[in-house]
């Protein structure tokens, strides 16, 4: 009798002080609309449930109303239909034969008006299929064609099927990106924060792969770093047809270190007149006590949203606090917080936190074999 053995997982070890910590990041972006002084010795909210069923029947919904609220809406309101295609009308641009896979150049009809750059690489000498596919998008600086160099090469040369991109706030309709583009996406659809809208054109690129005969539609992963890693952690909490997702430094904590507030995230200060708050912010949904340091809603709360789906949390600074981008040792309180809705779930195993001292990179020998280990565990 044959024994199937899982791939091993190879992810750093953590220390026991690790695995207890459950506070707030402190505050350390000056450019925060909320210092919050003393957050880092707060608590974050457990979402804990007593057991699944209350999880699935009563936190769960919950917790996914107030992040709706929060983003506007995860997917088009029925008026915007108008805009969305077929998104399998793609148009080639090139093809190019590479070691072990094959390299299509493409652009994919996001919206019927905008047509959006990617890379489509299949696996060459491998048989026929069908693959697991990662989607795979580019951070903030080099564009959609860097994730092949990063993760795509390596995946499509192990039987994966990639498509690499970038989010819309690097490449949107008239050539925007940034705040351009935000106040384009609030011309045409009212409020759609950037993150939901991110959710639904990682949806629409699924729709895309599904009509490919060489992709299993059942095993989809996504990755990305910095900026895209960002996009991972709303993708893995409201897309349940991606199973497996890796986030390499997107800093996890909604006020810590990074930017979460500017308008190409979550647009924290701008007023809305739909939000039923005084302050009619987004700011006012995610911290409805101001008084109490560190907000009630925060991304701990979106990892739990993933489970029992699989996600590597992948942080390159081992310091305190790195007062920046990459995801530090104060990132554990929020995987520690999401875990217990993991366990809860019987999915303990599934939610792991690689905290590496590689710096802000999207590769490195450590942050290579926790994805690569990761992806070959659970997809």
């Amino acid at each position: 009798m044959l024994i199937w053995l899982a791939p091993q997982l190879d992810i750093p070890k953590p220390s026991e002080r690790e695995l207890r910590r459950v506070n707030h990041h402190r505050v350390t972006s000056k450019r925060s609309p909320a210092p919050e002084p003393g957050a880092e010795q707060t608590p974050i909210p457990s979402i804990a449930p007593k057991n699944a069923e209350e999880w699935q029947k009563v936190r769960r919904p919950q917790i996914v109303a107030a992040w709706k609220q929060i983003l506007g809406k995860i997917e088009p309101a029925p008026e915007d239909r108008k805009w969305f295609g077929d998104v399998t009308k793609v148009a080639e641009i090139s093809r190019r034969e590479m070691e072990g896979y094959t390299r299509i150049d493409l652009d994919i009809p996001i919206e019927r008006d905008f047509y959006q750059r990617h890379l489509l690489l299949l696996p060459k000498g491998q048989g026929s299929g069908p693959f697991p596919t990662v989607i795979a998008w580019t951070s903030s600086t080099p564009d959609y064609r860097e994730p092949e160099v990063s993760w795509g090469a390596y995946l499509a040369r192990h039987g994966y099927v990639v498509l690499t991109s970038w989010s819309f706030i690097r490449n949107y309709r008239q050539g925007t990106r940034s705040r351009p583009a935000i106040e384009l996406l609030y011309e045409r659809f009212g409020r759609w924060m950037a993150m939901g809208k991110m959710v639904h054109d990682v949806a629409r690129e699924i729709e895309y792969l599904r009509s490919l005969p060489q992709v299993d539609g059942q095993r989809i992963g996504f990755i990305g770093f910095s900026l895209s890693a960002k996009a991972a952690v709303y993708v893995a909490a409201f897309n349940p047809d991606v199973k497996v997702t890796v986030a390499l430094d997107p800093h996890i904590a909604i006020n810590g270190g990074t930017n979460w507030y500017d308008p190409w995230y979550l647009d924290w200060t701008r007023r809305f007149d739909d939000i039923p708050t005084a302050e009619k912010t987004v700011l006012s949904l995610l911290n409805p006590d101001p008084a109490r340091p560190g907000f009630e809603h925060d991304h701990h709360e979106l990892l739990a949203l993933a489970a029992p789906r699989a996600f590597l949390l992948i942080g390159n600074s081992q310091s305190e606090d790195a007062g920046g981008d990459s995801d530090d040792l104060q990132s554990w309180g929020y995987v520690n917080r999401a875990k217990e809705v993991y366990e809860a779930l019987g999915a303990g195993e599934r939610l792991q936190f690689a905290s590496t001292d590689e710096g802000h990179h999207a590769n490195g020998p450590k942050i290579d074999a926790a994805w690569q280990s990761f992806f070959r565990r659970f997809l």
